[in-house]
């Protein structure tokens, strides 16, 4: 079984390009919503309130996100130990989960904007990257995440540009309106599963 990356910028379109493979049968393993669970585990927040202190923890005890992404957003350093800490963890669980899948399964996906960043692609047999331009990411998270072009531009300086993923990447799908995206998938599993 083949390990397969998917990658690209904030707002390209990512989410969508997984459904679309998870709706033709490949396994989807997305590395942002597996990290998100980690904030239930007292020994992960163990860790955060080390990185961080006691400003990023509500009075219930819970880690506010929120706190913590303005803090990382803000601060190439403190971003670098965050993902220190979620990241070998991720790979960890990616490839525990990858085993779990039948044998006969010729390849399973893990999703991260930032694989390249962290060389999480070395682990993988191949990179997929999806390119949508800048502006057109902009005017999405725009209505998406209802921010300001300044909060979109700083989050978007914390990953590597677009155009360099894809460069870097085994295949690409231009994400665009009108472009078909079921015929871009359906001929990289063909690729893929071919390899």
């Amino acid at each position: 079984m083949k390990l397969i990356g998917l990658t690209g910028g904030i707002g390209c379109g990512k989410t969508t390009v997984v459904h679309e493979f998870e709706r033709i049968g490949t396994p989807c393993f997305v590395a942002d919503s597996h990290a998100a669970t980690y904030y239930e585990d007292p020994l992960f927040l163990e860790e955060v309130r080390r990185i961080f202190g006691d400003s990023v923890f509500r009075s219930d005890g819970s880690a506010d996100k929120r706190a913590i992404a303005s803090i990382v957003f803000n601060d190439e350093s403190r971003m670098e130990e965050l993902n220190r800490l979620v990241h070998p963890r991720v790979m960890h669980d990616f490839a525990i989960w990858a085993e779990s899948h039948d044998a006969a399964t010729p390849y399973v996906i893990i999703e991260s904007a930032i694989l390249y960043e962290y060389n999480l692609d070395r682990k993988l047999d191949a990179v997929i990257a999806i390119y949508l331009d800048r502006e057109e990411r902009i005017s999405r998270l725009a209505v998406r995440d209802n921010a300001s072009r300044e909060q979109i531009e700083e989050r978007m300086r914390n990953q590597l540009a677009a155009e360099e993923k894809m460069d870097r990447a085994d295949y690409v799908i231009l994400n665009y309106e009108g472009n078909p995206r079921q015929r871009q998938v359906a001929y990289i599993d063909s690729l893929i599963r071919s390899l």
